[in-house]
């Protein structure tokens, strides 16, 4: 931690800060897609970091340029939900929130590569269970774009796969759904960030995401696409401090 702290303190630090809009397709019969607006940051300083719209504090690590690990708390949004009313296939059905994850991570980096190891609770006891999530990613540049692929790999418990897709007994009573109680399994997904630069400081910025959800999400009554699409598109301004 000592070491870190030096280290934040005497480095020059780069900050990347921006907003688009961030879009979400949904796997339930009938509902909207997730449109809404999002801040982007990036930043890592080896104590504290932002990575888009997750935040973290490292509390043990080593950071050099050609290779950097840390563990860390970290905290970000979940954004999956839907309102009973927003689909007449869902009538019955209660409202799905969404919610806010904490936990811990583990990250290290050799020269373009990099590699995340997160578990997730649930802070606002929507699901009340947690997750774990791992990612592996490379980045390189071609001409001026500026690419980030990754592939990741989420492992959702039963309670986050029942909460989001399941039918409970007293859901059963009031919808045209029967029972469904869904075992844990794991979201396979496959991203990349895309950086063009508009000026010397500033830059336009997408993602692109596509996930395939697990049989025991597919398999739910309720559930009519095997795909969740993501993707944002913004501006971002990075800066020297």
């Amino acid at each position: 931690m000592l070491f870190l702290s030096a280290y934040a303190q005497e480095a020059s630090q780069k900050i990347t800060i921006g907003a688009g809009l961030y879009l979400q397709t949904q796997p339930y019969e009938g509902v909207k897609n997730i449109l809404l607006p999002s801040p982007v940051i990036f930043f890592d300083n080896g104590l504290f970091y932002a990575r888009w719209s997750r935040f973290g504090m490292y509390f043990l690590g080593d950071k050099n340029d050609d290779f950097s690990w840390g563990f860390s708390i970290t905290g970000q949004p979940r954004v999956n939900n839907y309102k009973a009313s927003d689909s007449l296939a869902l009538t019955g059905m209660d409202d799905k929130k969404s919610s806010i994850e904490a936990g811990l991570a583990f990250s290290a980096a050799v020269e373009s590569s990099y590699l995340e190891v997160m578990v997730f609770t649930d802070v606002l006891s929507r699901y009340d269970s947690w997750i774990a999530k791992a990612e592996l990613g490379y980045d390189f540049e071609l001409g001026k774009f500026k690419f980030y692929p990754s592939l990741i790999a989420l492992y959702q418990s039963s309670k986050f796969m029942n909460y989001y897709y399941g039918v409970s007994h007293d859901e059963s009573l009031t919808s045209s759904y029967a029972q469904y109680s869904a075992n844990a399994g794991t979201q396979i997904g496959a991203q990349t960030y895309v950086k063009y630069p508009l000026t010397d400081k500033i830059a336009g910025f997408v993602n692109i995401r596509a996930d395939k959800l697990p049989s025991q999400a597919t398999n739910s009554p309720i559930v009519a696409k095997d795909y969740i699409y993501s993707g944002l598109i913004s501006l971002i301004y990075t800066f020297e401090y």
